[in-house]
C-alpha cells in the first residue's frame, strides 16, 4: 500500500477545493484566501469584463452549503460603503454554491501594524468599523464574528467589515415582514436554522462574548464585545501611552456581563467619539481635578493665546514709556 505525504494530501486537497467554472462567466486566476468554511478566489467576470471574487464552500463543508447562500443573501441586503457587494450567486457545475463579490484590494487590520498611526488615526478606523456594524443592527442583522482579520482598508482608506458567514438573523430581523426575509430563507431551510440555533458555539476565541461561547441566545451585546476587543487589539502598541479614560472604554464594551457593557454599537461609538473630542466618555467617571486638566488640555490653544496676550499686556505697561 502506498501512503501519500502530508504536502501531497494538501495539494490533492486545494485541488478539490478549487472552484469548477466550467461553462460559467468567470476564469480562474487565482486564490485569494481561506475561510472557516470556503475559499476566496480572484475571478475574470468575462460577461461585464472586470475581475471580481468568487467564493466558494469547501468539498469537505457541502452540508452547510445553506449558510453561504445565508451569507450572499444577507449582504446582498445590506447595503452600505463599509460592506462589500454581491454581484452575483449560483450553484457551480460539481454542485457546490457560491456567490461573486467587488473584489477588495487592501490589507487587514491585523496586517498594518504601525501603519495604523497614532491613536487618533487608530479612533478614527475603529469609529468607521462601527458604522456598518451598527447598520446591520438596526436591520437586523449580527455578525458574531467581528475580529481583525475580518476587517479590510482599501487603498483610499475605506474600511470594509468583511466575512459574514456566522451572521444571524434577529427576530425582527431584516425586512422581516417581507417575502424573501433572511429569516424566512432560514426558516424555509433547516440546515440554515441548526446552523445559527441556541446551543451552536460559532466564532472565534478571544474575539466572542461570554454568552458567545457558551452557546446561549445572543443579542448585539455581543458584537460590542468583539468591538471592544478589536479596539483593544489596535491600541495595544499605539504611542504615546494609552489613557485610563480610553482603557474604561473597551473595558466596558467587553464586560463579561452583557447588561454592563454598552446596550448597542451607537453607544459604543459615541464613547469613543467623545473621548476623540475631549469630552467626559460614561465609562470612565471623573475627579473634579480630572475634568479640571481635560478640559485644560482640550482648550489648551486659547489658554495658550490668552496667557500670551495676558503676559504681553503686562509687558507694554510696565516697560512702557514715561
Amino acid at each position: 500500500m502506498t501512503f501519500l505525504s502530508d504536502s501531497a494530501l494538501e495539494r490533492l486537497r486545494v485541488a478539490a477545493d478549487a472552484p469548477d467554472l466550467t461553462g460559467t462567466r468567470y476564469h480562474l486566476l487565482g486564490k485569494l484566501g481561506q475561510g472557516g468554511m470556503g475559499g476566496v478566489f480572484r475571478v475574470d467576470d468575462s460577461t461585464l469584463e472586470r475581475e471580481v471574487a468568487l467564493k466558494v464552500i469547501n468539498v469537505a463543508y457541502l452540508d452547510l452549503s445553506a449558510r453561504l447562500l445565508q451569507e450572499a443573501r444577507v449582504i446582498a441586503k445590506l447595503e452600505h460603503p463599509g460592506i462589500v457587494p454581491v454581484h452575483d450567486a449560483g450553484m457551480l457545475p460539481d454542485g457546490r454554491p457560491y456567490y461573486t463579490m467587488k473584489l477588495v484590494q487592501g490589507k487587514r487590520i491585523d496586517e498594518l501594524g504601525k501603519d495604523m498611526g497614532g491613536i487618533a488615526d487608530r479612533l478614527r478606523t475603529f469609529l468607521r468599523i462601527c458604522e456598518p456594524v451598527a447598520f446591520a443592527h438596526a436591520h437586523g442583522v449580527l455578525h458574531r464574528d467581528l475580529k481583525p482579520t475580518n476587517i479590510m482598508i482599501g487603498p483610499f482608506g475605506e474600511v470594509l467589515v468583511m466575512d459574514w458567514g456566522l451572521s444571524k438573523a434577529l427576530a425582527a430581523g431584516i425586512d422581516s415582514a417581507e417575502s424573501g426575509s433572511v429569516a424566512e430563507d432560514c426558516a424555509a431551510d433547516p440546515a440554515a436554522v441548526v446552523a445559527t440555533a441556541h446551543g451552536s458555539v460559532l466564532g472565534t476565541p478571544g474575539y466572542m462574548a461570554p454568552e458567545q461561547r457558551n452557546g446561549e441566545i445572543v443579542d448585539q451585546r455581543a458584537d460590542v464585545y468583539a468591538l471592544g476587543a478589536i479596539l483593544e487589539f489596535l491600541l495595544q502598541d499605539a504611542q504615546p501611552r494609552v489613557p485610563a479614560r480610553l482603557a474604561a472604554i473597551w473595558r466596558k464594551a467587553k464586560a463579561e456581563d452583557r447588561d454592563t457593557r454598552y446596550a448597542s454599537v451607537p453607544d459604543l461609538a459615541d464613547d469613543v467619539a467623545h473621548f476623540v473630542d475631549g469630552l467626559p466618555v460614561s465609562a470612565y467617571p471623573e475627579s473634579i481635578v480630572s475634568r479640571i486638566w481635560r478640559w485644560i488640555a482640550r482648550n489648551r490653544t486659547w489658554i495658550l493665546l490668552l496667557l500670551v496676550y495676558v503676559v504681553v499686556r503686562a509687558l507694554l505697561i510696565l516697560f512702557r514709556p514715561r
